[in-house]
């Protein structure tokens, strides 16, 4: 794969975050088939790992598969993207009430993220930048030691959803980096406001509840 110039990730995922920015930039517009051959051609890849990025986005709600049609691009709309935010927040919520317990005010593994963050915001780099924020976060829902927290948290495709929104919501990088250093303080501290402190912050990458009404 070439022509996409991201090479860290695993295939799969390079092609879907190629499809995602395509959805973003407006390349399909909602009710367009996206033809499986014709982005495995343009990448220079088999079809395979394109139809394993059209599954998971299908699964993620951006895509409708139609019977012998193929993939279609779904309409999207603020209900979407706030519902996803509600239930991600919740999760993280979860997951903060309990990290901050196991890590005890070492915090030493986001720091690291955070640093990364600020150094993306200098840099004007919003791809790594949300690289490193979806890191971030797993690493503190990781910090739980809950199973089953961890695998609800990662199929909800947090990559995807951050993409979307931080492209579609907020793109001051330094705003996305500095919301992160008040989650640090509340764990280095063991805040007993620690899950709220994570769940305002998540929320506040959708839309608000009176902009769905």
């Amino acid at each position: 794969m070439t022509s996409s110039g991201l090479n860290r990730a695993p295939l799969r995922t390079q092609i879907r975050q190629v499809l995602v920015d395509g959805l973003i930039a407006g390349r399909w517009k909602p009710g367009e088939r996206i033809v499986e051959r014709q982005i495995a051609a343009e990448l220079e890849v088999s079809q395979a790992p394109v139809r394993e990025a059209l599954r998971e986005l299908e699964a993620l709600g951006l895509l409708t598969s139609v019977p012998n049609k193929g993939a279609r691009v779904r309409e999207l709309n603020l209900r979407d993207v706030y519902e996803f935010y509600t239930v991600r927040a919740a999760l993280e919520e979860l997951a903060a009430n309990q990290a901050v317990v196991k890590l005890g005010g070492d915090v030493s593994v986001l720091e690291g993220y955070s640093a990364a963050l600020h150094v993306d915001a200098a840099d004007i780099d919003p791809l790594a930048q949300i690289e490193h924020a979806v890191a971030f976060h797993r690493a503190m829902v990781s910090a739980a030691e809950n199973r089953i927290l961890i695998n609800m948290w990662e199929s909800i495709g947090v990559e995807v959803w951050t993409t979307l929104s931080l492209r579609l919501f907020r793109v001051d990088l330094q705003v996305n980096a500095d919301d992160h250093d008040e989650i640090i303080e509340a764990f280095r501290t063991c805040d007993p406001e620690v899950g709220r402190i994570v769940r305002d912050h998540v929320l506040s990458y959708g839309p608000s509840a009176d902009a769905v009404r």
